[in-house]
């Protein structure tokens, strides 16, 4: 561990930077999206990492910690909002009995309780669903919310009253406020029966929707604004927990809970209560060993404090009560033989290996294809074709490879490949990076249709009328085979089209009216448009206030390329002194001016640009389109001058576009609030960088106030 944690201060700060934004991403994915992209075990990784980088270097750790997060912000949910009277935490991890007995050790501390005293403790299965607040007043249902970040939920009351296992009114003496906590899960039969359902539904079975596991479709199920649709799927709950009550119907956790069940609603039917240690880990195993059996996916066993006066005692950290555990489950795990590595390349150009898996059941699946995740993963793991192989499934992610059980065994090493499978384009990695990715763009097929989509969109060339499914049909038809050129071409099939379904006279004519608009395009949305990596719209403008005109721009990436070639990075020069080397050219030879045109940019341009495909593409391009030189152009506004910050969510425009606007207006657009900022324009979710603005007294505007500036400058 010493040498794991063997930075400096700033080391471990950045660390701890990028894991806070790896676990936020995470919590976001899982509790917001319901669409979680990696592991229990990997979460739990992150986790454990930043813990121990957090006690080994508390002086560097951030103010705001992950570790306090609960849940996710439901900033951007359709359904209105609830604040919890009191907020819903979440639980602290065990993973071993070792863990366990320093929990019950700890309890026992913090009490300060002789060796005779017995701490009894509830257990039950920790269920996967999603957590749910329902409010009873006088024994009626009031108010139902999910969890989101703790403070603040849905309200998802109406939704929940179609739920049969939620009872609308309490049997039995109950007190006037009582809110009872616990989970909305949908059981494995009621999952598979929704998605064949969903299957037959469909007009297209190949597009049809479908649920990726019972989480996700409980969680999809109760988030919607229609509650009919919410009754048309069979959701369930049961009760783990309460927040406020005007009075409480026991003195245990146990006893609480069996008043619950008395008053109507289901509570785990493996909830018990045990005195020993060791019986506590014999209930644990004995889950574990009924997992595959149940008819709902849990992934643990919670332990509780059973006497309400020591709970209260203990009370809570930071986001997790001091008298309660998850006992998690080990990842459920099987051995396969790996017979293949397929290359798969995505809309983004990422090269993704992904290996071929003679069939094994894992934690009641069949598998057969598992992710290798990248090239430094199958170095890492060094796997290779007919390799004996550990396979894992954790949740709802795609399985993947844990373990090379015959890595010792002699046999060609798996190559991965240096050009695009689909085009034939190179495919790199640019430095710090671990995923490859074909610099085919536009001429890769796999991109096509991304690309051409991301061409003809609003912040791109704005061609209306144009939209997803159009592109989709024409590519069909092979009429954009040779990439946003072939756009320039579509009235070469007027006749033809004006006879498929969908289509009339006006709707075409008007299409194509819309395109020929455009063959004088403003160079740097052609620029922003081509979807070269890192060269968003802001950065297109910038790279052409240098150059002018866009037609030299392939002749100005060849000239850095070749600079790159004869300067590589010396013997005994640091990243840093090379780093500023490559700067320094940039600038020179693409002739910008800003920090923000830096060696991710310069080197984006390179791998374009050196691609014939992409030669070629950008030839044919300029042959249906001229645009004019590139001009900057500002006017005066009662901005000019400013630097302003954009923050939250937009939605009258992109990020980009607001930032051109400003820049047209004579202003600065920067990434952060400062002291060097005059003006903050806030939407939706502007969070810390509105909390930063209020502490420097700068003025903060929102996005209508904002157009009016504009308006205002003509």
């Amino acid at each position: 561990m010493t040498d794991l944690f063997n930075f400096s201060d700033a080391d471990a700060a950045n660390k701890m930077m990028r894991l806070a934004r790896q676990i936020r991403h995470a919590n976001k994915k899982y509790h917001g999206d319901d669409a979680p992209d990696i592991s229990d075990a990997d979460y739990d990784a992150l986790v454990a990492q930043y813990k121990g980088l957090e006690a080994a270097y508390p002086s560097a750790a951030p103010k705001n910690s992950p570790l306090n997060d609960v849940g996710a912000p439901v900033d951007g949910t359709a359904l209105s909002k609830i604040t919890h009277a009191q907020r819903m935490m979440s639980l602290d991890n065990a993973f071993s009995s070792e863990d366990v007995q320093e929990f019950i050790g700890r309890v026992r501390r913090f009490l300060s309780l002789g060796s005779s005293d017995i701490v009894a403790l509830t257990a039950e299965d920790k269920i996967d669903g999603l957590s749910c607040s329902l409010r009873y007043e006088g024994g009626v249902l009031v108010q139902a919310a999910t969890r989101g970040d703790g403070s603040v939920g849905e309200d998802v009351t109406a939704n929940v009253r179609t739920i049969a296992d939620i009872p609308q009114t309490l049997r039995g003496d109950v007190p006037d406020v009582f809110e009872i906590r616990g989970e909305i899960y949908m059981a494995k039969a009621d999952f598979a029966a929704l998605n064949e359902r969903l299957l037959a539904e469909a007009d297209d079975p190949e597009k049809a929707r479908q649920f990726a596991n019972p989480r996700n479709a409980a969680a999809g199920s109760l988030r919607q604004k229609d509650a009919s649709v919410t009754a048309s799927r069979k959701l369930r709950f049961w009760a783990h927990g309460w927040g406020e009550a005007s009075d409480v119907p026991a003195d245990t956790q146990f006893g609480v809970m069996q008043a619950i069940a008395s008053w109507g609603v289901p509570v785990s039917p493996l909830l018990t209560r045990f005195e020993t240690m060791d019986d506590l880990l014999a209930h644990y195993s004995s889950i574990e060993a009924r997992r595959a059996e149940l008819d709902y996916d849990i992934d643990g066993v919670v332990y509780k404090v059973d006497r309400l006066d020591w709970q209260h005692r203990l009370g809570f950290v930071a986001k997790a009560p001091r008298w309660a555990i998850a006992h998690k489950f080990p990842a459920e795990r099987a051995e396969t033989t790996l017979l293949g590595i397929d290359i798969q390349v995505g809309r983004t150009g990422k090269l993704t290996p992904v290996g071929r898996l003679t069939p094994v059941t894992v934690g009641g699946v069949v598998v057969s294809n598992v992710t290798l995740h990248n090239r430094d993963e199958i170095a890492r793991l060094g796997v290779r074709i007919n390799d004996r192989v550990v396979v894992q499934r954790a949740g709802d992610v795609i399985p993947q490879v844990v373990e090379n059980l015959t890595r010792d065994v002699e046999r060609p090493a798996f190559i991965f490949p240096d050009h695009c499978p689909v085009c034939g384009s190179e495919a790199v990695a640019e430095d710090g990076e671990v995923d490859v990715r074909c610099t085919g763009g536009l001429i890769c097929g796999a991109q096509k249709f991304e690309r051409l989509r991301h061409f003809v969109s609003r912040p791109a060339l704005d061609i209306e009328g144009l939209g997803e499914k159009s592109i989709a049909e024409f590519l069909e038809l092979g009429w954009l085979d040779k990439g946003p050129a072939d756009i320039f071409r579509l009235h070469q099939h007027r006749e033809e089209l004006t006879r498929r379904d969908g289509w009339k006279d006006v709707s075409v004519d008007k299409m194509l009216a819309a395109i020929e608009a455009k063959r004088a395009p403003d160079a740097g949305r052609l620029l922003f448009a081509l979807g070269i990596r890192h060269i968003g719209a802001v950065t297109a403008r910038d790279l052409l206030k240098g150059l002018s005109d866009i037609r030299i721009l392939p002749e100005k990436a060849h000239e850095l390329g070749q600079w790159m070639a004869d300067h590589p990075r010396v013997l005994g020069e640091s990243d840093g002194k090379y780093t500023a080397r490559k700067v320094e050219a940039i600038k020179r030879i693409l002739e910008v001016q800003t920090d923000g045109i830096g060696p991710a940019v310069g080197e984006a341009l390179v791998d374009f640009f050196h691609e014939p495909h992409n030669q070629a593409l950008w030839n044919d391009l300029l042959s249906e389109v001229s645009p004019p030189l590139y001009v900057v152009e500002s006017r005066d506004s009662e901005v000019s001058g400013m630097t302003i910050v954009f923050s939250g969510k937009l939605e009258t425009m992109s990020r980009d576009e607001a930032k051109a606007q400003a820049e047209s207006l004579g202003a600065k657009a920067a990434g952060s609030v400062s002291a060097k900022t005059d003006l903050l324009v806030a939407g939706p979710g502007a969070g810390s960088k509105l909390k930063q603005a209020a502490v420097l007294n700068i003025r903060v505007i929102d996005e209508a106030e904002w157009a009016e500036i504009v308006k205002a400058a003509g």
